[in-house]
Parts: C-alpha cells; sequence; structure tokens
C-alpha cells in the first residue's frame, strides 16, 4: 500500500483492499461471461440477447473501474491480469457448450446471482472495517447487479 493522508488507517484500507479485490476478480469474470454470452448466443431471440448481454457487459464494465479505482485511491493496487481474474474469481465457469437463449440467460443468471452475492457481504465488510465510503460503492454496485439479474430472469419466466 501506498501512503495516503485518506482519514482510513492503514489496517482498514488493507481490508477494505483485499475486499475491493475479490469482488474486482469477479466483476472482471462477469464481464466476460457476458461477452461470452453476447457472442455466441443463437435462436430465436438472438438479436435482442445480443444486444441485452452486451448492455449488461457494458454496465458491468463501469462496475469494474469502480472497483478498481476504488481500491487504488485507498492505496492498494488494482490487479486485473487475467491469470488473477481466473485464479480468484468466485463464479462458477461459463458453460462453453452453451448455444440457445434460454442456456445463456440461465448460465448468466447464475453468474449475476452469485455476484450480488458477493458484492452484498462486501457491504457488511466494509461496514465492518468502519469504510462507509466503500460499503456506498459497493450497494451502488448490488443495486445494479439486482435489476441486471432481473432483466434477465424476466426472460426465464416461460421457460
Amino acid at each position: 500500500m501506498y501512503e495516503s493522508q485518506i482519514d482510513l488507517s492503514e489496517d482498514v484500507r488493507k481490508g477494505v483492499s483485499a475486499t475491493l479485490q475479490a469482488r474486482l476478480s469477479d466483476a472482471l469474470d462477469l464481464a466476460a461471461q457476458l461477452k461470452q454470452a453476447h457472442w455466441n448466443v443463437k435462436g430465436r431471440e438472438f438479436f435482442q440477447l445480443h444486444e441485452l448481454f452486451d448492455k449488461l457487459h457494458g454496465e458491468v464494465d463501469e462496475a469494474v473501474d469502480v472497483l478498481a479505482e476504488r481500491l487504488t485511491t485507498l492505496g492498494g493496487v488494482a490487479d486485473g491480469r487475467v491469470h488473477t481474474t481466473s485464479r480468484a474469481s468466485s463464479l462458477s465457469e461459463y458453460p462453453l457448450e452453451a448455444r440457445a437463449g434460454d442456456s445463456h440467460l440461465r448460465a448468466v443468471a447464475a453468474a449475476l446471482s452469485r455476484f450480488g452475492k458477493a458484492v452484498r457481504a462486501g457491504i457488511d465488510e466494509a461496514t465492518a472495517l468502519g469504510d462507509a465510503d466503500t460499503a456506498d460503492v459497493f450497494t451502488e454496485i448490488s443495486r445494479a447487479s439486482d435489476k441486471q439479474l432481473w432483466l434477465v430472469e424476466a426472460h426465464l419466466a416461460n421457460a
């Protein structure tokens, strides 16, 4: 960690930075999974889902940036390397065999659900460490993730 005049102790910054890094790895993996769905979806709803997955990818990419910038603001190093993401992500591996819209929707919904749960845990961790600003960052991302999950699950309502 680098020196900072931010009014959070180094212990708080280290603890919160570890949580931010974990969620950064998840968010990077989620973004990649959304691109996987975007590129490979097939079937009757192709265009609609192709566009939906791309829109969600853009939103998750914004969350990636917010997480990385908060991490560096606290004096940490945002590690967005593919190797780190692959090793550290808590998300399940995206099913390579997914083709039809429903199979992609189920895979994306599972990833969004897992991500949202982990981000909510981040709210509690940041709060317990005394960093309300990072808890707020996680809250913002949690709200967006829940909405994204709703948009995806709405497509599965009759499946």
